[in-house]
């Protein structure tokens, strides 16, 4: 009997200090009264404090996890939102570039790249520009002939606006001067033949130039020489041919060393070299005289 009075006595020490260590844990939290409350309402009370504290640590882990899967989400959407904006960019580019080879003749498309699409495409351009000038020039002789009944025009008027010379401008001028003697009408014709259009246009240090002549044998590459003498260097050059006349159209940089500063001292020098260019041509023609 005694040792069994010791058992149950034991047993209510734990009791008492498990209901003890439970009341000052809830006590700490909340204002409920355990004193009381019997031992199931506390046991269940225990037991779902631990099951709410542990659902609420799980809870945040579960948002945190919740929000990075969010953010790869969102990553691998913009990566592949990037892909296709990129795969319609190149599909596109490649579409046209189809389309402008298809346009080409097949000797200006060499290989099948991007640069020879896009640089047989600048070159068949520039080639167009000068068909599309000849043809202009043609019209215009047509047209001439037609209304005047003469064989002579100038096939390129229609490209100057305002020459600082002009053959066409000398014969007017020859044809009014009735009262003009035979040598000084002789000296005229001569002139009229040796003299070119010659145009200048200039933006600072940048001009162009168009000069219309008849044709002849390295005529182009004395005018190139020439420019260069005048401090000329020619950055494009253009050159239209009908029948024997002929349509240079340079554009030029004025170097720093040029003594040329404006546009009138700039055609006047071209002139003078054409004229130059000529006479040596039809001296060199001219039979010898023994």
């Amino acid at each position: 009997m005694a040792l069994i009075l010791k058992e149950n006595k034991a047993n209510y020490h734990e009791t008492l200090d498990s209901t003890i260590s439970i009341e000052s844990d809830f006590h700490s939290n909340s204002n409920w009264n355990i004193s009381n409350s019997s031992s199931q309402e506390i046991n269940c009370a225990w037991n779902g404090g631990l099951v709410t504290g542990g659902n609420a640590a799980g809870g945040r882990r579960k948002r945190r996890r919740r929000r990075s899967i969010k953010d790869e989400a969102e990553v691998a959407h913009q990566r592949m939102t990037h892909i296709n904006v990129e795969r319609n960019r190149r599909k596109q580019m490649n579409e046209y570039l189809a389309a402008i080879r298809s346009m080409l003749p097949p000797s200006y498309v060499q290989r099948a790249d991007q640069a020879s699409i896009v640089g047989g495409a600048i070159n068949f351009v520039k080639e167009l520009e000068k068909l599309i000038q000849s043809l202009e020039s043609h019209k215009q002789i047509k047209k001439v002939k037609s209304a005047t009944g003469s064989d002579f025009s100038s096939p390129f008027s229609d490209f100057f606006t305002f020459p600082q010379y002009s053959t066409a401008s000398s014969r007017n001028e020859h044809s009014n001067n009735s009262s003009s003697s035979t040598e000084s009408i002789f000296a005229d014709q001569k002139r009229s033949i040796t003299i070119a259009d010659v145009e200048v246009t200039m933006i600072e240090s940048h001009a162009n130039l168009k000069i219309q002549s008849r044709k002849h044998p390295k005529q182009l590459s004395k005018m190139v020489a020439g420019l260069h003498s005048l401090a000329l260097h020619i950055l494009h050059l253009n050159v239209t041919t009908i029948d024997q006349m002929v349509l240079y159209s340079f554009s030029v940089k004025v170097e720093d060393e040029c003594k040329l500063t404006s546009v009138d001292e700039i055609a006047a020098a071209v002139h003078e070299m054409v004229v130059r260019i000529q006479e040596d041509v039809t001296s060199n023609c001219m039979p010898a005289i023994e």
